[in-house]
């Protein structure tokens, strides 16, 4: 109970908000297939603008102690640069020597083949 009390009734609004309206902007927004997380970060970062509005004492519109006027339009503006939110390649990178046991040579690697009949030659 003594938690509840140490984090502020408007920072818990402001959560929920920000996890409700990422996940409505990922769902109707009409936009090509995108990954969550970029959402998810523009969305908090207009609610971070939001706060600074009201943190500078411009009009706003309240939820609690959650600006939700400034909040929601800056969380909608931000939403086409979510495409350039850097994110972790999903894929693995490619092995520095190839030839180390135990490691799976990627398809994009040169394959170096000895034939049967160069060998013999030599």
């Amino acid at each position: 109970m003594a938690l509840l009390t140490l984090v502020p009734p408007g920072l818990l609004v402001a959560l929920l908000a920000v996890l409700i309206l990422s996940q409505l902007f990922y769902a109707l927004l009409p936009y090509r297939r995108r990954a969550y997380v970029p959402i998810l970060l523009t969305t908090a970062a207009g609610f971070v603008l939001g706060q600074l509005w009201d943190y500078l004492g411009l009009p706003s519109f309240r939820l609690g102690q959650a600006n939700m006027a400034p909040a929601v339009p800056f969380a909608l503006l931000l939403q086409p640069l979510a495409r350039f939110v850097p994110r972790r390649n999903r894929e693995p990178k490619d092995p520095d020597d190839p030839k180390t046991p135990g490691t799976p040579r990627s398809p994009s690697a040169p394959r170096t083949t000895v034939s049967p009949t160069s060998e013999r030659d030599t």
